[in-house]
């Protein structure tokens, strides 16, 4: 039997860039086939970033940037097929997720807003682009978020082992599998969106290498207790979030300013792990993996075996997946699913009505 290719795109709430993964699926089993990162051009990051708040002619510069975005993925993904000595045709489709500008899942008029124009990735690459998956997850009433537990119990969990898989991105949310197979999980709260945005604003630096900033710092309690009384910490699950909730005009109204950066820093990262102990605190769990931008950090990495002592915390490169393509590869999953009329979201974690089969399709 000829192997399916998929494509998985990925750009998270940094914005920093793409991430782009070739997938090889046989059955129901999946290899990870080849793996590119396209660093976002930095006009296309702020103006992403800036979309975190209301502004202004935001129509056309929606549509500008829709453009633009597909551009880039399609650049992402020839990038990726070149280094595979892969020809186009030989892929069924790219699952995209597109860059997230807005979500609000909540309220009166519940919405989710992620663009990069499928019709112009399609046409630029001549492959079946399959996206917008989480809307139709917002219209039966869930939250749209998280979508991965699917994946993370289809290709990372073990039968029979009770497992948390800790995405630690821009935020962070949790899988809980069961030893009967059970899903659960939600956005635990902010993963590295905070210590993004407070070592760029700071340093000039896109992120906090190996935490080592907040390696220096000095958690600083009182701030640390004033940021975990936010009510979305309490709100009990299905709930999902993002950084135009979580995002540094948040943090600053606890600040007083005499603060040193760098003991802010280290509360920062406190945050994160605080919340997600919190969140896996009285699971029946026999290991944690950790996957995302986050499992690079070694601070992190130490802060949570420290908090969580008595389960084993990993990466998921302990069962050969680079923690750094989970979510590409989720997407190019996600896809799979699609073209097969099979459900992408789990009802229990997304609140919504019923499994529904997620996304739409636009041929090459």
């Amino acid at each position: 039997m000829t192997q399916p290719y998929f494509i998985g795109l990925m750009s998270g709430t940094s914005a920093d860039g793409i991430d782009a993964v070739l997938i090889g699926t046989e059955g129901a089993q999946s290899k990870l086939i080849g793996s590119h990162h396209r660093p976002m051009p930095a006009p296309l990051r702020e103006e992403i970033l800036a979309f975190r708040q209301a502004g202004q002619n935001e129509l056309h510069r929606l549509a500008t940037l829709d453009v633009q975005l597909a551009e880039e993925y399609a650049a992402a993904v020839s990038a990726l097929l070149e280094a595979a000595q892969l020809r186009a045709t030989a892929v069924t489709a790219i699952g995209c997720h597109g860059q997230t500008l807005r979500h609000h899942p909540d309220g009166d008029t519940p919405y989710t807003l992620q663009i990069g124009d499928p019709n112009r990735l399609a046409e630029l690459t001549g492959i079946m682009v399959v996206t917008d998956f989480r809307r139709r997850d917002v219209a039966a009433g869930g939250q749209g978020a998280p979508l991965v537990p699917a994946f993370h119990q289809a290709r990372l969990v073990s039968t029979g082992v009770p497992t948390a898989v800790v995405n630690i991105g821009g935020i962070a949310n949790i899988s809980l599998v069961t030893a009967a197979g059970d899903v659960t999980g939600w956005d635990t709260g902010p993963g590295n969106t905070l210590m993004d945005g407070w070592v760029a604003q700071h340093h000039g630096e896109p992120f906090d290498r190996n935490g080592e900033w907040a390696a220096n710092g000095t958690v600083i309690t009182p701030l640390l207790s004033a940021l975990l009384q936010d009510p979305y910490f309490a709100t009990r699950p299905p709930k999902s979030t993002g950084p135009e909730y979580f995002h540094l005009d948040w943090l600053a109204a606890q600040l007083s300013g005499k603060e040193a950066p760098a003991d802010v820093q280290c509360t920062l990262a406190e945050l994160t792990v605080e919340s997600l102990a919190r969140a896996l605190e009285g699971q029946h769990l026999d290991v944690i993996r950790v996957c995302g931008g986050g499992a690079r950090n070694a601070w992190l990495m130490q802060r949570l075996n420290d908090r969580l002592k008595g389960t084993p915390v990993t990466t998921t490169e302990d069962i050969g997946v680079d923690p750094e393509w989970v979510e590409a590869w989720a997407f190019a999953w996600l896809a799979e699913q699609t073209l097969a009329g099979l459900a992408g979201n789990v009802p229990a974690v997304t609140g919504a009505a019923g499994a529904r089969v997620l996304g739409g399709i636009y041929p090459a």
